[in-house]
């Protein structure tokens, strides 16, 4: 059995085991005060051309949500985001659970629009009595997008745009970000990330580390006593040095880079393959989840032979997600390919 089914079901890129092996003697001060992540951070602020960005390394992209989404808002404030969003579908109530409602947007391929925002934003403003309802302050979005998808440099640039329109914060959750970045209809770079949003983050968890996701802040005032809320969110680990190694490693060489890109890469041949097919696609994706209709016959053909997670029924089918990842090999690839030539 072959697993397409997430992009986290291996353990890390062999760069990274072996810089941990060498060191596993080492000994190093606690709780992120180390050279390992000074070093990471370093790289980082090169990629994103930011000396001034303040940048903490948390576990998990769920712990990442929370943490930033909670220490940015106080208790009468709340976050819009796609219906389709992470931190509404996929995080257990967590970030209503700190306190805060999400407003939740009707999304069109998993992205919401500058229009939809600035709408929402204004409907609180001219509502006549905006204190008795939850003001709208910081938009959440995803890169890629829960269904794929990508936002173009215009479009986060109009979102932007919007939030320093109504003074509203814009995070975007990157657990996926290399694929976002590696994808062929990419026009975004992490410089332009840093530039248009108040904080976002580069996923290491999903994108060839064994944990961890590197948080990026770059408005002042979301900096103050950030590790004070981590803390108090249980997102600070004891032995920090180990997310400062894997990102120093994966980002100094550019393997995170190399490796998400050809997951891309074999995810265009997979798409194809369903096209060729005539296997409805249920989205068009250009990153390495690909989201496709499938009768039951061919569901439990392939099913047969490789994972992969089923999102809900259609009058055409099954939607089905395959998804590649940084250790997809090119024969895993093949694989599928000539498995679902064979449908």
């Amino acid at each position: 059995m072959i697993r397409f089914n997430n992009d986290y079901n291996r353990g890390a890129l062999g760069s990274i085991l072996k810089e941990l092996a060498a060191t596993n003697t080492e000994s190093y001060a606690g709780y992120g005060e180390d050279e390992w992540c000074v070093r990471a951070e370093a790289v980082i602020k090169k990629l994103i051309s930011r000396d001034d960005a303040l940048i903490k390394f948390i576990p998990g992209a769920t712990q990442a949500n929370v943490v930033a989404i909670s220490s940015a808002l106080s208790p009468v404030q709340s976050v819009i985001a796609a219906d389709t969003g992470h931190i509404n579908c996929h995080e257990t109530a967590s970030i209503e659970n700190t306190g805060h409602k999400i407003i939740a947007l009707p999304n069109t391929d998993g992205k919401i629009s500058a229009q939809q925002v600035e709408e929402c934003a204004a409907e609180y403003y001219g509502s006549g009595a905006p204190e008795y309802l939850t003001e709208p302050k910081l938009v959440y979005l995803s890169f890629p997008t829960e269904k794929g998808t990508l936002y173009s440099k215009q479009e986060l640039g109009e979102i932007s745009a919007v939030c320093k329109k109504y003074g509203m914060y814009l995070f975007v959750d990157g657990a996926r970000m290399g694929y976002g970045l590696g994808s062929e209809k990419n026009d975004l770079t992490l410089s332009d990330f840093a530039e248009l949003t108040d904080m976002f983050y580069i996923g290491g968890t999903k994108c060839g580390a064994l944990f961890g996701e590197a948080l990026i802040i770059t408005e002042p005032s979301l900096r103050y006593r950030f590790k004070a809320h981590m803390k108090q969110k249980g997102a600070v680990l004891a032995k920090g040095w180990l997310m400062g190694l894997q990102f120093a490693v994966m980002l100094e060489s550019g393997e995170y880079f190399e490796k998400t890109k050809r997951a891309d890469e074999l995810a265009m041949e997979i798409k194809k393959a369903f096209e060729a097919k005539g296997i409805p696609l249920w989205v068009e994706s250009f990153t390495n989840q690909q989201f496709v209709i499938l009768s039951e016959r061919q569901k439990n053909i392939l099913a047969q032979n490789y994972y992969f997670e089923e999102e809900g029924i259609t009058e055409q089918g099954t939607v089905v997600r395959f998804c590649t990842s940084w250790a997809t090999s090119q024969a895993e690839a093949d694989a599928l390919i000539a498995g679902i030539a064979a449908l």
